[in-house]
């Protein structure tokens, strides 16, 4: 197993991201449009992958949200990876590459219907905070950040 650096145009980010649309199709039924209109890939994304056997099997992003903060974006484990800690990797990776690019803040959304996830981010050290920006309001999103200052 590696973990690995890479750019939004990664073929194996681009596997994995087909998979995580259609989770959260189901996941957010009639919901989804609002939330995909939010989650198309952009290429300024710094990804980082877990790579298993010659198989991506985790993924997640960051990008710029704003001076002091990265946004994650686009974190997904396959179904049958789950369990093994990989998503708690790809975080602390991008908690690493986030601080070395001398952002304080990493802050992130998802919905109420990822149970796995919000029980994650808390684990992870963050924090619920007001949904921001276009969440602001979306009563099936929850908000959080944390701070990655040293």
């Amino acid at each position: 197993m590696r973990t690995i650096r890479t750019t939004a145009d990664d073929p194996r980010f681009t596997q994995l991201v087909k998979l995580l649309d259609r989770d959260l199709a189901i996941r957010d039924g009639e919901d989804a449009d609002f939330y995909a209109q939010y989650n198309h890939v952009n290429f300024s994304f710094k990804v980082v992958l877990v790579i298993e056997n010659d198989i991506p099997v985790s993924c997640g992003a960051i990008k710029p949200f704003d001076e002091n903060t990265m946004e994650v974006k686009r974190m997904y484990t396959r179904e049958a990876a789950r369990g093994k800690g990989f998503a708690q990797r790809i975080l602390s990776e991008i908690e690493t590459w986030a601080r070395a690019l001398n952002y304080q803040r990493l802050v992130l959304e998802t919905g109420i219907h990822q149970p796995e996830a919000i029980a994650l981010y808390k684990k992870y050290g963050f924090q619920i905070i007001d949904n921001y920006g276009q969440y602001a309001g979306v009563e099936n999103s929850y908000c959080f950040e944390k701070s990655i200052v040293l």
